[in-house]
């Protein structure tokens, strides 16, 4: 339990601090909790410690080169939902589904292709079967924003409009609730992407039209 909060405390600290020293001591502190909180003997607080590192060594992977943390961070959102089930914790698994569509997104902008893409539109949408914006309106709204991301990623690497018509509709529905909340900041990373998703979308389809 030490360890595992202490990971926490370094984690928030490693947020608000330039630089990856507080988010490496937060995965040293996690991976130290994982030697007493094992699986066999408490699975959902292993899952929990599983679901921390993970965005631990996401927030370094976006400040880092490369992808082995973002790799990492895959890994340990996929161990923990193997305790996080569906049927055991529904919410608690939709945030690591999320959270692995996040990391995963992350990961294909970083790679060729578009393999960790689409398993990143994938998870997103899993998520949202428990994430429904009736029961929890704010993190529905957060991973359909997560949505527009990775689908705008598939819609400038595949030909076509689906994808980028797919994330617009995505960070519209996000706005539906950003917006009269007054969530500010939200509202604003929200508007520069879909606006950027918009864009593409006229770029693609004027490229599509027939020569004259």
């Amino acid at each position: 339990m030490t360890q595992n909060n202490l990971g926490i405390a370094l984690e928030i600290l490693g947020q608000r601090e330039s630089g990856t020293a507080r988010l490496d001591e937060a995965v040293r502190a996690y991976r130290a909790a994982l030697q007493e909180r094992t699986r066999e003997r408490v699975p959902l607080a292993w899952a929990e410690t599983q679901s921390n590192l993970g965005t631990a060594l996401e927030s370094l992977g976006q400040r880092a080169s490369g992808t082995a943390s973002l790799e990492e961070a895959v890994a340990a959102y996929r161990a923990a939902s193997e305790e996080y089930t569906r049927e055991r914790v529904p919410l608690r698994w939709a945030m690591t589904q999320n959270n692995l569509g996040d990391a995963l997104e992350r990961l294909g902008e970083r790679e060729s292709g578009t393999a960790r893409l689409e398993e990143a539109v994938a998870a997103l949408r899993v998520a949202l079967q428990e994430r429904t914006r009736e029961r929890v309106p704010f993190d529905w709204a957060t991973t359909q924003s997560n949505l527009g991301d990775a689908l705008e990623r598939l819609g400038e690497r595949e030909s076509g409009t689906a994808r980028l018509q797919e994330a617009v509709a995505a960070y519209d529905a996000a706005l539906a609730i950003f917006v009269p909340a007054g969530l500010d900041r939200y509202v604003e990373s929200c508007r520069i992407y879909r606006d950027r998703s918009i864009a593409l979308l006229d770029q693609r389809r004027r490229s599509l039209l027939p020569e004259r």
